[in-house]
C-alpha cells in the first residue's frame, strides 16, 4: 500500500527549514495527500480499498427501495441502507421503533407494514444526532405515539425546535423498562458519545442489543472515536456492552450488523491506540524537543512550538499503529490520525501518568 501521509503538517516555515534528528530516516511527504484534506482523484486513490471480507457483508439492497430489512427473530427486525442502521420490535400489542433515521426514516412505517399489521406504538431515540432521529417527522401523524428519550435529550430538542426531530413525550434520567405485549425493552443511559447522553437498547427475549455510534462492524470507529465528547467513558463502553447477553448487535452504521467479536476487536483497537499514544507521548523528551524547535523559530512562538510537539507524537503514533491494523479493519488510513488525536488530547490533559 502507499505510505500513510500525516495530515497535521507544519506550516511552510517549518517544513522548509527544520530537519529534526528524530525523523531523519522518514521519507518526505508525498503531495497531494488525501489525508491533508484534498479530494483530488490522485489523492483519493491513495486510500486503501475496503477490505474484501467487509465488502462481502454488504446488504443486498434494491436501489428502487433504498433500504433492506433483516429478521433477527423473536420480533426484532433490523433495517439498513448500507450507511445507517436502525431496528424495530414487533410485539403482540404493537410495534416499538428504535431510531428514525434522516436517510430512510420516512420508509420505516412502510417497512413495518410489510411484516406486521400491528400499529406503531412507540419510538425510542438513542441520542440527539439528527442523522439518527431526523426522520421522526414521518411519525408525526401516528395517533397516540409515545416518543421515549432521556430527559437531557428532550431538553436539547426543545431548545433546537427542529421540525424534523419530534419532541419526546416520555422522558427518564438513567434507566427505563418498557413492557409492550409479550416483549420487554431495557433502556440504560451511558455517556460515551453525546453530551446529552446515549442509550443502550436491549431486548432480552431476543438477545438483541443496540448501542448507536459505538462499534461499526468490520471498520474502525468514525472520526475522533465516533465524535466522542468523553474518551474516558468511551473506553469503558466496550466492557459495558459485553456485560450483556446478546447474539445480534446494531451500532447504527454501515454495512453489517455486529457480534460480540466485533465489539472485542474494536475494544482491542481502541486500547492499542490509547496505549501507543500514551507511551510515545510520555516517552518524549519535551524540553529537548522544544529547544530544538526554538533554534529555528525562536522561543517566543509557544503555540507553534507546542503544535510541533503534538504533531510529532501524532505522526509517530500513526506510523506505529497503521501496520498493525490496516489489514484487520477497514478505514484505518482514513480515521486513524483523528483517533490518535482524540487519544492524545485525553493523555495530555485528562489521563494519569
Amino acid at each position: 500500500m502507499n505510505k500513510l501521509i500525516f495530515p497535521f503538517v507544519f506550516v511552510a516555515v517549518l517544513t522548509g527549514q527544520i530537519a529534526f534528528g528524530q525523523e531523519s530516516s522518514q521519507p518526505a511527504p508525498k503531495q497531494p495527500s488525501a489525508l491533508a484534506g484534498t479530494d483530488s482523484p490522485e489523492a483519493l486513490r491513495e486510500h486503501v480499498p475496503v477490505l474484501p471480507a467487509v465488502r462481502a457483508k454488504y446488504w443486498n439492497i434494491d436501489p428502487a427501495i433504498g433500504y433492506g430489512v433483516k429478521d433477527f427473530g423473536n420480533g426484532v427486525f433490523a433495517l439498513s441502507d448500507n450507511g445507517w442502521q436502525s431496528a424495530f420490535l414487533v410485539t403482540d400489542a404493537g410495534v416499538i421503533v428504535f431510531d428514525a433515521l434522516a436517510s430512510y426514516g420516512k420508509h420505516i412505517p412502510e417497512a413495518i407494514a410489510k411484516v406486521t399489521n400491528k400499529p406503531i406504538k412507540m419510538l425510542v431515540y438513542s441520542h440527539i444526532h439528527k442523522d439518527h432521529i431526523g426522520g421522526s417527522v414521518a411519525f408525526k401523524s401516528i395517533p397516540g405515539l409515545q416518543i421515549i428519550a432521556l430527559d437531557t435529550v428532550s431538553n436539547f430538542l426543545k431548545e433546537m425546535n427542529d421540525p424534523n426531530r419530534l419532541i419526546p413525550t416520555v422522558t427518564f434520567k438513567t434507566s427505563k423498562t418498557i413492557k409492550l405485549g409479550d416483549k420487554t425493552v431495557e433502556l440504560t443511559r451511558h455517556n460515551y458519545h453525546s453530551n446529552e447522553g446515549d442509550l443502550f437498547i436491549y431486548v432480552p427475549e431476543a438477545k438483541f442489543l443496540m448501542a448507536v455510534d459505538s462499534v461499526t462492524s468490520g471498520y474502525v470507529p468514525f472520526q475522533d472515536f465516533d465524535l466522542t465528547t468523553n474518551f474516558h467513558e468511551y473506553m469503558k463502553m466496550f466492557d459495558e456492552i459485553l456485560a450483556y447477553k446478546f447474539d445480534n448487535f446494531i451500532g447504527g452504521h454501515l454495512t453489517d450488523t455486529g457480534t460480540r467479536k466485533d465489539v472485542e476487536i474494536t475494544k482491542e483497537y481502541t486500547s492499542d491506540v490509547y496505549q501507543t499514544v500514551k507511551r510515545i507521548h510520555n516517552g518524549l523528551n519535551e524540553r529537548a524537543f522544544d529547544a530544538e524547535i526554538a533554534k529555528t523559530i525562536g522561543p517566543d512562538n509557544e503555540f507553534l512550538i507546542f503544535k510541533a510537539l503534538l504533531n510529532k507524537v501524532t505522526r509517530d503514533s500513526v506510523a506505529e499503529l497503521e501496520p498493525r491494523w490496516i489489514n484487520r479493519l477497514a478505514g484505518v488510513d482514513v480515521w486513524l490520525p483523528s483517533h490518535v488525536r482524540a487519544a492524545l488530547i485525553y493523555v495530555r490533559w485528562d489521563d494519569k501518568e
